[in-house]
């Protein structure tokens, strides 16, 4: 399998190439050449490491096969405890898939704890021996989940990104607490946009490339612009599905609707491969908060950037620029030319326009709808209330459009990206009760409320010295990138 830039197709790499750059050198993303097809039932009836295995290898051909088995089950295990993928009841044929259960307690676990290990053996098939300087924008999760991935990684450094002021205090503090010899945290003042933008413009700046090489220094991705952060992200489509066949819910063949909370695009796009690799997706539901950019893109093929935004109580989905909606315009318009000129036009003037065939084509796959902040609260307490399921705001947000956008008689899984002890202040004051200004204060409230127990690694950060508080703007993040020595 070879992959290639959306904004350049002759610029063509391995699966180990892709994943060691993260980005192409024009600043486009890349994409495989073609969609595998599978055997549904099959892959149906593996454990969910066999299965993570099986869908890697369609795509990492370069890679060894006895590798990513054992990848995959030193990952997928312990750490996990036993719910990868785990399926949830919550009321009639709506399902919630808990991907919350690794150990940052978001879904950005399934990625970040195998990538790593896909990294390190990228550079092995490659031959290569250089420092590999790991620079992530984050809105929340992906910053501590790579950083939980990446410490202490021979060969590897991380620098972590996030907005000051942007992020709910649990996450900071997840951060700012991360041990390692090789991480480095630093808030930037700004929107996640604003660290996103700096984090691209270093990886498009020549220069700096080459004054990092004179060091034997080569910069990489662990965003979802990389394409080993997409990939294991497929696998758990595949899970869900094969949990309702085990259940009897569904015959096979039958199509399952997924609603997807999502900023970036990019745990929404893998139910994309996932439904190109042939697995009965129905309908994949884009569910945004305030800041609903998405939204109005699906319904009118018109992306505007430049628009207000909004903090909200969802602060992972708080994204203006959604990096991996690229992909899915290289997919359905066939063309680098025209993604690359959309991609430049929204650069220069911060919006972009698709052909109508092209909205057509999306809008075959794709539905959408946004939440309010009053809506988000509202959900979380009609959950607990009416069905003793308890959510954090971004799962909310997409259980309300689900309830918008179920079909009759069409199971909807609706993808729950973190648990709800990460924002308890949040989650605690939508279920009608004061919530105290201390997160942990207000963590031990939501458990005495609910009879639920927070998570260990979340409860004992409390006791975990902070070791970073740098707080810079978005223009020095070029200056920390130079400032890393081989």
């Amino acid at each position: 399998m070879q992959f290639f830039s959306t904004r350049d197709q002759s610029r063509r790499v391995s699966a180990s190439q892709a994943i060691a750059q993260g980005l192409s050198e024009e600043g486009g993303l890349f994409v495989p050449e073609s969609f595998p097809q599978v055997d549904v039932k099959a892959l149906c009836g593996l454990d969910y490491p066999a299965m993570a295995a099986a869908v890697l290898r369609e795509y990492l051909t370069d890679y060894d096969p006895a590798f990513l088995a054992g990848a995959a089950a030193a990952t997928y295990g312990d750490a996990f405890g036993g719910k990868a993928g785990y399926l949830a009841p919550v009321e009639g044929d709506t399902w919630a898939l808990e991907l919350w259960h690794g150990p940052t307690c978001a879904f950005k676990d399934y990625a970040l704890q195998l990538m790593p290990k896909l990294l390190v053996e990228a550079k092995r098939n490659l031959g290569r021996t250089e420092k590999t300087l790991i620079l992530v924008a984050t809105s929340g999760d992906t910053g501590k989940a790579a950083l939980d991935g990446y410490h202490d990684i021979p060969g590897v450094e991380i620098a972590v990104f996030y907005p000051t002021g942007g992020t709910s205090e649990i996450q900071r503090l997840q951060m700012a607490t991360q041990e390692g010899a090789n991480v480095a945290v630093y808030a930037v003042r700004g929107n996640f946009d604003d660290a996103q933008t700096g984090v691209k413009r270093v990886f498009a700046d020549k220069e700096i490339a080459a004054r990092l090489a004179q060091r034997n220094i080569c910069l990489s991705s662990a965003n979802s612009i990389n394409w080993g952060r997409l990939a294991p992200q497929i696998v758990y489509y595949f899970a869900a599905y094969a949990q309702l066949l085990k259940a009897g819910k569904i015959a096979f063949g039958d199509e399952v609707d997924f609603c997807v909370p999502t900023g970036n695009f990019g745990d929404i796009l893998a139910g994309y491969y996932a439904k190109q690799m042939g697995l009965p997706v129905g309908r994949l539901v884009c569910a945004s908060n305030q800041n609903n950019v998405l939204t109005d893109f699906l319904r009118t093929g018109v992306y505007t950037a430049r628009r207000a935004f909004y903090k909200t109580s969802s602060p992972s989905m708080d994204i203006l620029v959604s990096s991996n909606l690229e992909r899915l315009l290289w997919h359905v318009t066939g063309s680098d030319a025209e993604v690359a000129g959309l991609m430049d036009q929204l650069n220069r003037e911060g919006s972009y326009t698709v052909r109508p065939e092209t909205l057509a084509a999306i809008q075959g796959t794709f539905a959408c709808g946004w939440s309010s902040e009053e809506e988000v609260a509202a959900e979380i307490c009609t959950r607990w209330e009416r069905d003793g399921y308890l959510c954090d705001t971004h799962t909310a947000v997409a259980f309300h459009v689900a309830g918008q956008q179920k079909r009759a008689g069409v199971p909807m899984v609706v993808l729950s990206t973190a648990s709800p002890f990460k924002f308890p202040r949040s989650v605690l004051a939508a279920l009608g009760h004061a919530a105290p200004e201390n997160d942990f204060e207000a963590m031990q409230a939501l458990e005495q409320a609910t009879g639920r127990t927070a998570p260990a690694s979340l409860a004992g950060l409390r006791q975990k010295p902070e070791r970073f508080d740098a707080v810079i703007d978005p223009s020095q993040i070029a200056e920390v990138a130079l400032g890393y020595q081989a």
